[in-house]
């Protein structure tokens, strides 16, 4: 799940493919995140789909706010309403991508059951980068649906004299682009879920990109990076998180909500190992490469993960600066690197913790690092993490941190 603006580079220092161009010419070979970041796409070995066990445990739990918030959604205006707007940004592709809204339309029917109201018609925005596998999504919408036709027939026989299209009063639509832009009328959505995407930045932090602050040797925030680099990041997130609270604002409706699910930390220290040991572990294994001549060593210092693990004050610096929102929740849960057991598919289960870990990240960052080192040396590079990761587990209990905000739109 993942997201970017257009205007700004993918990543890097000094590389010739990365960095900010010299002519007209060269930048117009460059490739932005919008055109190259997307989850690994269809249903193979190493695709998104079959390896997103970790997102769909973010997704658990953050399932009772969102429950608590679409219900509260629903009930805030004064009069019942006839139609709400749903917006999941970042839904990305595979089962995942249709679970959240499942989750959502049941609790509406619940609660219109409970209340003796019809329930609203729905309309459901999907949203990511361009190059989301969406067609995957639509092809589980027939299943989708009949399940919704089942349980509008069960739940709420008011209007289903509306039902002339799909069988149910939900309506799924794709919305290709960056959640860092406008993707929605003024005033039009009344609950929006994002889960697992916005520790993506819009892009590398400029200070960075532009070669005043090196990170050499890494690919992300590490013990060894100087202050200048850790500035830079959370100086870019902060400016993107209140660039994506000021649009959401324009869109929401008054008394509208919002849960928001996305890898953090509890410290203070960006450095610390539960925010950027992921990153430290795939950069070590890229610069034991370096010293077999299998990678590049400039490729390696030009690379910068487009990423922030942010902590509650940034992010509560960034609401209070916006404005519009009230911060009713947020809470910090710990995830396992592979997910936790009780999320894994049968064919999961069978893989090392290593080989887990390893492949649900390749799934994730695989189309920026093979823009980045080429695609020959990918299936070296997460064996080969695969097995550094299984050994600091062996030895470390290094977890995510992901935190889930729920937030209300002010001016009911």
């Amino acid at each position: 799940m993942s997201q970017s603006t257009t205007s700004e580079f993918l990543f890097g220092r000094s590389s010739s493919t990365s960095a900010c161009p010299k002519s007209k010419e060269e930048g117009e070979k460059m490739q932005t995140m919008e055109e190259v970041f997307h989850m690994n796409k269809g249903v193979g070995e190493t695709s998104y789909a079959m390896n997103s066990d970790v997102q769909n445990n973010i997704i658990s739990v953050g399932k009772e706010a969102t429950k608590k918030r679409i219900v509260q959604a629903l009930c805030s205006s004064n009069n019942w309403p006839v139609s709400m707007a749903i917006a999941d940004l970042g839904c990305s592709s595979g089962p995942n991508a249709l679970r959240v809204i499942s989750e959502i339309t049941d609790a509406i029917y619940a609660t219109s059951r409970l209340l003796d109201r019809p329930a609203p018609e729905l309309m459901v925005h999907l949203n990511d980068l361009f190059g989301n596998d969406f067609n995957t999504i639509f092809a589980s919408l027939p299943s989708f649906y009949k399940k919704m036709k089942q349980q509008n027939n069960t739940n709420n026989n008011h209007n289903n004299k509306n039902n002339n299209n799909n069988g149910s009063n939900c309506f799924v639509c794709g919305v290709p682009g960056s959640f860092y832009g406008r993707l929605f009328p003024s005033n039009s959505i009344h609950f929006v879920h994002s889960s697992s995407s916005l520790h993506w930045l819009s892009q590398v932090p400029g200070d960075i990109l532009e070669g005043r602050a090196l990170n050499k040797g890494k690919l992300y925030i590490s013990k060894s990076s100087p202050q200048s680099v850790l500035n830079a990041y959370s100086m870019q997130f902060k400016k993107d998180f209140l660039n994506f609270m000021e649009i959401r604002s324009q869109e929401m409706v008054a008394g509208g909500c919002m849960v928001l699910s996305f890898l953090g930390r509890n410290s203070l220290d960006p450095a610390e190992p539960h925010a950027c040991y992921q990153w430290e572990l795939l950069a070590q294994v890229l610069m034991a490469m370096v010293s077999e001549g299998l990678v590049e060593e400039e490729k390696v210092d030009s690379f910068d993960a487009p990423y922030y693990a942010p902590c509650m004050e940034e992010i509560k610096w960034v609401l209070q600066k916006e404005g519009s929102f009230i911060l009713e929740s947020c809470e910090a849960y710990e995830i396992d690197w592979d997910g936790g057991v009780e999320f894994h598919s049968d064919s999961f289960k069978v893989l090392s913790c290593g080989e887990r870990v390893s492949r649900t990240i390749r799934a994730v960052v695989e189309s920026m690092l093979e823009s980045h080192f080429g695609s020959h040396i990918m299936d070296e590079l997460f064996l080969r993490y695969s097995e550094l990761v299984e050994h600091h587990l062996s030895n470390n209990r290094t977890k995510y941190i992901n935190l889930v905000l729920s937030l209300v739109k002010k001016g009911w």
